[in-house]
């Protein structure tokens, strides 16, 4: 596929990997439709991309916990643009507690976000994607393969993320439509400070290496040629790689090295 005059809906499109995607698929060229629940910041994203990238991008507020939402977001899209070419399910929250500890609602509030809305907007998108036969993306994690502890709601998203695309796929394998799981490894965004703790609260401060992560550009780019080659799924990092081959074949020393590296960050959970 060839980006440019593409029609390509992102949410969470207002920080991190989201604003990245957008500013990438710009610069390819395409039309862009932005949602995300920061609609100030999402305004002046989608203003400087037009102003400077000479495309168009539109705003819209959205929430992806809410159905309505996700069907008014795919709504502007085609009152804008008239035609869908790939939507990207980017938006995310991630916590850290324990589950012992956590609030099960925090449970809920991953899942909301992390999963269901991405089968809310792919439920609205799904018709106009098979007219285009464009791309569906899922904006996954490494926490998709592997459990991560302190992060057991993150995991079960991501999780049910994978299997929902994975079942996707197989359905559209006639349609033409393309779907895929992108992975990215830890990445430099704000989605640490914005995680929740065990009461629900954002934890503020991020207890990892944020500046020997993998930057959001470079996640952006890797995405956008994955859709330009019609990817199936992409691990992004040799650490990420490494984690699925050893959960395949080696589980249980897996388990191991991950405790040790959740319990050497910055105010561990595990002792």
């Amino acid at each position: 596929m060839n980006l440019k005059n593409k029609v390509v809906v992102i949410t969470g499109a207002s920080s991190g990997i989201g604003k990245s995607l957008a500013i990438e698929f710009a610069n390819r060229g395409a039309n862009l439709v932005l949602g995300a629940r920061q609609f100030v910041n999402l305004c002046t994203i989608a203003q400087n991309i037009e102003t400077h990238q000479k495309v168009r991008a539109v705003a819209v507020q959205c929430d992806v916990t809410v159905e309505e939402d996700c069907r008014m977001l795919i709504k502007q899209a085609m009152l804008t643009f008239g035609r869908i070419d790939v939507l990207i399910n980017n938006a995310g929250i991630s916590m850290r507690a324990l589950f012992k500890d956590v609030d099960l609602k925090v449970l809920k509030d991953l899942m909301d976000v992390n999963f269901w809305g991405a089968v809310y907007c792919t439920k609205y998108a799904l018709p106009e994607i098979i007219k285009t036969k464009g791309s569906i993306v899922g904006v996954s994690s490494i926490a998709g393969y592997k459990g991560l502890p302190g992060r057991a709601g993150y995991s079960a998203s991501k999780y049910a993320m994978n299997g929902f695309m994975d079942a996707l796929r197989v359905e559209n394998l006639k349609t033409g439509v393309h779907v895929m799981v992108a992975c990215p490894g830890f990445t430099a965004s704000n989605i640490r400070n914005t995680a929740l703790d065990k009461h629900g609260k954002q934890q503020g401060e991020s207890t990892l290496e944020e500046n020997k992560m993998m930057t959001s550009e470079k996640v952006a780019t890797l995405i956008a040629n994955g859709i330009e080659n019609r990817s199936r799924t992409l691990i992004m990092t040799g650490q990420g790689k490494l984690t699925v081959f050893l959960s395949k074949f080696f589980p249980a020393f897996l388990d191991t090295q991950v405790y040790k590296v959740f319990a050497r960050e910055r105010d561990p959970l595990l002792r």
